[in-house]
């Protein structure tokens, strides 16, 4: 199991910054990718940001969110913080971590299980 604790979030005018951190404990070994995920009421979960958890550290980020949000992460301690930089109201939504674990199955084939955090709420004011 793993467990992901987040901080971070709150309520800031629009143009202003927030800083999301995530800690993932327990059964980290083999965790190949960490990042954020935010959702709205009554809409999809979708991809904010993810970056990898070896020393490519590579990234991702939704279009939306390009050029004002940054990833980071630290590979060995499987940590991951996301500053995010002029706050638009659209990016008022529920913040969540999650880490993507590689798994064997009972026939031996590898697939990635995903563990989440509980959730952090973030809301950016007009």
């Amino acid at each position: 199991q793993v467990q992901l604790v987040e901080s971070g979030g709150g309520l800031v005018q629009a143009g202003g910054s927030l800083r999301l951190s995530c800690a993932a404990s327990g059964s980290i070994f083999r965790i190949n990718t960490m990042g954020w995920y935010r959702q709205d009421p009554g809409k999809q979960r979708e991809l904010v940001a993810t970056i990898t958890s070896d020393s490519d550290s590579i990234t991702k980020y939704a279009d939306s969110v390009k050029g004002r949000f940054t990833i980071s992460g630290d590979s060995a301690k499987k940590t991951v913080t996301l500053q995010m930089n002029s706050l638009k109201p659209e990016d008022t939504a529920v913040y969540y971590c999650n880490a993507k674990k590689t798994m064997v199955g009972t026939q031996g084939e590898w697939y990635d299980y995903d563990y989440w955090g509980q959730g952090t709420q973030v809301t950016v004011s007009s």
